[in-house]
């Protein structure tokens, strides 16, 4: 054999992934993969598959498998239309049967246990799934931190109601399965993640935007009460007036409109049954983060206020100090949101105080005053209007503003846009620009992710609690991360007048 061809051998030569010990979680045994002094389980069921009858129904337990079950690639993605241009392209195939959670943990030591984070996907509750690879749990797990991620109902899966639905359902909630997916998941991991060198007393739930949403939801849902510890929000809102719910009627009445669409009239027991019945790309029907905005909107609820699992808003309830006393680290990105809206008539809708606003979001082209009135409008603002509740109510909240922007991405990118920080969180970095990362780029991840990690920890990240007197934050930005007076307060002023 020749040089050239014991190169090119040595090149296709992939040396088999060393097998995890086998753990016993509900259900049986799980075999995982190893490698180094980390450990990975993909794939493993949380709840049973939630197909025919279980559709649109709350998670039911587990089935059985017998022997020992393979959790070396991820379980099936949430079915869903992907969304062109996604940020955290799925890595995988979908299916309606998708409720799997994924484990990255130190391997065990006995005696030994680690804090636990819990991701929650975004997507707009229509896409994303827990398979992307930028959301690969593996430097969690070599910071000593057991990671899980988690996959729930979406679309019309996860949000849906239906007159019939709710007789079907009698006291019990309805409409939120996705939500309710996410519960169980938690459940979950109260009960099974000890197995995995995990404190089941140590959780902490983060999640990006639609994640970051349902981090918010589930601190005031009754359901999750007790599930977790500390909540991390990333692009998550804190408002009614931005991210209001549906009541349940409302929601009912645009589940009509779809089953009307799909040609179904019958509204009672019947009708649900023909609607269980349609196959699941009706079901989605081309339903996405753009549909939700345009066509698709008068034929899909998204999250609602139900009653049961939901029965007020989140922000009211939170307010009001029916959340859970935790630690909380909030915040966004430097340009966060969408560029949607004429800018002019945005700024109109800020009526006595238009003049102000046009001084605060006066731009280079009305493209960049319309994304960054509405990033403000819906998380960025928000986000401090949550810390700001929090601190008040004695509670820590600490705040950061992610204002980081790849080094390859300068000449074009006119900020840190939405969802354009989790790859320097999860340390995954070289996956989202493949050989385009400066050591910049990596010095900022390395400062989010041991943020995070600390706060998994011990409840505080390694810098002071936000307080509104101060209106200090952790800001991540070309020349490093820095604990600085927020350089938006003027400008997140107008906008809070704006939102009351």
């Amino acid at each position: 054999m020749t040089m050239r061809h014991l190169f090119v051998a040595l090149l296709l030569f992939v040396a088999p992934a060393a097998i995890a010990a086998p753990i016993t979680v509900e259900g049986g045994k799980v075999e995982g993969v190893a490698d180094g002094d980390i450990v990975a389980f993909k794939g493993i069921p949380y709840a049973a598959a939630p197909v025919g009858q279980l559709r649109w129904r709350p998670p039911e337990p587990v089935i059985p498998w017998q022997g020992v079950r393979k959790a070396d690639t991820y379980g099936l993605d949430c079915l869903q239309s992907p969304f062109p241009g996604d940020a955290a392209p799925l890595g995988g195939p979908m299916g309606e049967d998708c409720l799997f959670v994924n484990v990255w943990a130190p391997k065990p030591q006995t005696g030994t246990k680690r804090p636990v984070m819990v991701w929650i996907h975004g997507g707009g509750f229509v896409n994303g799934g827990s398979s992307p690879a930028v959301y690969d749990g593996s430097a969690f797990a070599k910071s000593g931190v057991v990671l899980v991620s988690l996959n729930y109902r979406l679309g019309r899966f996860g949000f849906f109601a239906h007159p019939a639905l709710t007789a079907e359902a009698g006291a019990e909630p309805t409409g939120n399965f996705g939500f309710m997916d996410q519960v169980a998941a938690l459940k979950w991991v109260r009960r099974n993640i000890a197995a995995f060198g995990g404190d089941p007393a140590n959780v902490t739930l983060f999640g990006e935007s639609a994640g970051g949403r349902s981090v918010h939801v589930l601190l005031a849902a009754p359901a999750a009460k007790g599930l977790f510890d500390k909540a991390l929000i990333m692009s998550g809102g804190g408002r009614v007036t931005t991210l209001g719910l549906l009541p349940l009627r409302q929601a009912e009445m645009r589940g009509v409109n779809f089953a009307r669409k799909a040609g179904l009239t019958d509204d009672s027991a019947k009708g649900l049954a023909a609607l269980r019945a349609l196959s699941a790309d009706k079901i989605v029907d081309g339903l996405d983060m753009r549909s939700i905005m345009g066509d698709g909107v008068d034929h899909y609820a998204g999250p609602m206020l139900d009653g049961k699992f939901l029965a007020e808003e989140p922000a009211k309830s939170i307010a009001d100090g029916k959340a859970p006393r935790m630690p909380m680290m909030i915040g966004a990105t430097g340009l966060d949101g969408f560029p949607i809206g004429d800018a002019d008539m945005l700024l109109k809708g800020f009526g006595a105080n238009e003049a102000a606003a046009r001084q605060a979001y006066a731009s280079p082209t009305p493209l960049l005053t319309s994304w960054k009135i509405v990033g403000d409008r819906i998380f960025i603002e928000p986000a401090r209007y949550l810390a700001r509740q929090w601190s008040e109510a004695g509670l820590p909240a600490y705040a950061y503003r992610f204002n980081y922007v790849a080094e390859s991405q300068r000449a074009t990118m006119p900020g840190a846009t939405h969802a354009s920080e989790i790859p320097y969180a999860f340390r995954t970095v070289e996956l989202r620009y493949p050989s385009a990362v400066s050591a910049a780029d990596q010095a900022i991840s390395k400062a989010f992710h041991e943020h995070f990690v600390a706060f998994a920890k011990s409840g505080n990240p390694g810098y002071p609690a936000y307080r509104a007197a101060d209106d200090k934050l952790m800001e991540y930005g070309a020349g490093g991360a820095a604990f600085i007076p927020d350089p938006l307060r003027q400008r997140l002023d107008v906008m809070e007048k704006a939102q009351k």
